[in-house]
């Protein structure tokens, strides 16, 4: 990066996944011991779809299989979240400041039984379904307006 240039925004997706009792899948990040929870989420790579790249992530994360996944909106807009100033620079390679994501609200058709976290790259280490109203308080502080916002668009979808 040229000097005087701050990081940008790394490009990235967001899946809301719900079941059928409209409960949101969050997982515990296997890199944080904090009793923070999220929702998948993760990088597009270059020239992938954001819709692809949310699918792909989804089942990196989860296990979960495209045939148990029906997407059912995009985000009207991108939503952005800034890295706490300790942390710029710590988190990849200090090329970004924070992240711009594109987000997807998904229902799950599966059972739990098809979730499998234990994937050969595991990001979590525990998973669980939680109400929409609870996400803001279960995720770091640095995102939760970004969560309170994805909890408003989805909700009347849930």
């Amino acid at each position: 990066m040229p000097q005087n240039e701050e990081p940008g925004y790394r490009p990235c997706v967001g899946v809301m996944l719900v079941n059928m009792d409209g409960l949101v899948f969050v997982g515990q990040r296997i890199d944080n011991r904090a009793e923070a929870w999220q929702m998948p989420q993760g990088g597009i790579d270059e020239g992938e779809d954001a819709k692809a790249a949310a699918l792909r992530e989804l089942g990196e994360e989860t296990g979960i299989v495209h045939r148990h996944v029906e997407i059912i909106a995009k985000a009207r807009d991108e939503h952005f979240y800034d890295l706490p100033p300790e942390l710029i620079g710590q988190i990849w390679g200090g090329k970004y400041r924070g992240q711009r994501q594109t987000w997807f609200l998904a229902r799950f058709l599966g059972e739990d039984s098809d979730i499998d976290i234990a994937t050969p790259h595991p990001e979590f280490r525990a998973w669980k379904w939680t109400a929409p109203e609870t996400l803001p308080d279960l995720i770091v502080p640095f995102k939760r307006k970004l969560y309170r916002d994805i909890v408003q668009e989805f909700r009347s979808l849930i």
